[in-house]
């Protein structure tokens, strides 16, 4: 039966709309759509798992690198402070021995060049001295004006009253000097190098030049007034020889100097 309205047959199928169709043939869930995502998915995974180790892989590289950079410049510095380093490589022109890029031979070309450039020499700069020293003086010893008559190394010792034993005066040359005007004898110490006097007497008759005991080579005598300290003093003196030889020749000396002296105190 035909609708009045539209004019068309009442036992006519409905049409169905071609998406519904679709939907109905392929349901939510099942069927070709679906397989087709599923397949699709593991080869977009494989992909992202392979760029994500490639970018892994350069960076650790890439790290590597500095690193081993970084440890060859401190090994450089390192061996730079103890004068070491690098070994620096030649250049062509010092193989062939070219160093006019130096700075010594760039001076020496410009001064070869330029003769006149050069600063002239400094002339001889005389000073004349603030202080003059004066001539040596004389250092009078008040033996001047006598005569020596007999020198001999020795070493004198002094007897200590107070401690009662010998202590050592010094060692030196033991003269014997005649004055010129008056004709008397003295004896005369010093000391090496200070020259400081550590005898000084008349020799007078009334000594007594004894050996020493137990030796052959020394002589002992008591010297009623020795300025050897600056004021006459009575001291007991004994005097040690390198041999027996020295001291005999020392007491011959001694002997004729009293023998001469006696006659000159007798006169005063």
């Amino acid at each position: 039966m035909a609708d009045p309205t539209t004019g068309a047959s009442a036992s006519s199928e409905p049409k169905l709309e071609p998406k519904l169709t679709e939907m109905a043939t392929h349901p939510i869930g099942t069927g070709e759509g679906t397989e087709k995502k599923e397949t699709e998915d593991p080869k977009k995974e494989g992909e992202d798992t392979t760029t994500v180790t490639e970018k892994a892989t350069g960076a650790a590289s890439t790290a590597a690198a500095t690193v081993t950079s970084a440890a060859v410049g401190v090994k450089d510095n390192v061996f730079a402070m103890f004068g070491g380093g690098a070994k620096k490589e030649k250049t062509e022109d010092e193989d062939r021995g070219d160093n006019s890029g130096s700075a010594k031979a760039q001076k020496e070309a410009a001064a070869a060049e330029n003769p006149e450039d050069e600063a002239p020499e400094s002339e001889d700069v005389h000073f004349e001295p603030v202080i003059r020293l004066t001539e040596k003086v004389d250092v009078k010893t008040n033996e001047e004006l006598e005569e020596q008559m007999f020198k001999m190394r020795a070493k004198l010792f002094k007897f200590d009253n107070s401690n009662k034993e010998w202590k050592e005066r010094g060692t030196g040359d033991v003269r014997l000097l005649k004055h010129k005007e008056n004709q008397k004898t003295r004896l005369v110490m010093r000391r090496d190098k200070t020259l400081k006097v550590c005898a000084n007497h008349y020799i007078v008759p009334e000594m007594k030049l004894s050996p020493n005991v137990g030796s052959d080579r020394s002589w002992v005598w008591t010297a009623a007034a020795d300025v050897s300290e600056g004021e006459p003093e009575a001291q007991t003196l004994a005097i040690r020889f390198a041999n027996s030889e020295n001291a005999n020749l020392f007491k011959e000396a001694f002997i004729k100097a009293q023998q001469d002296n006696e006659a000159l105190f007798a006169k005063s």
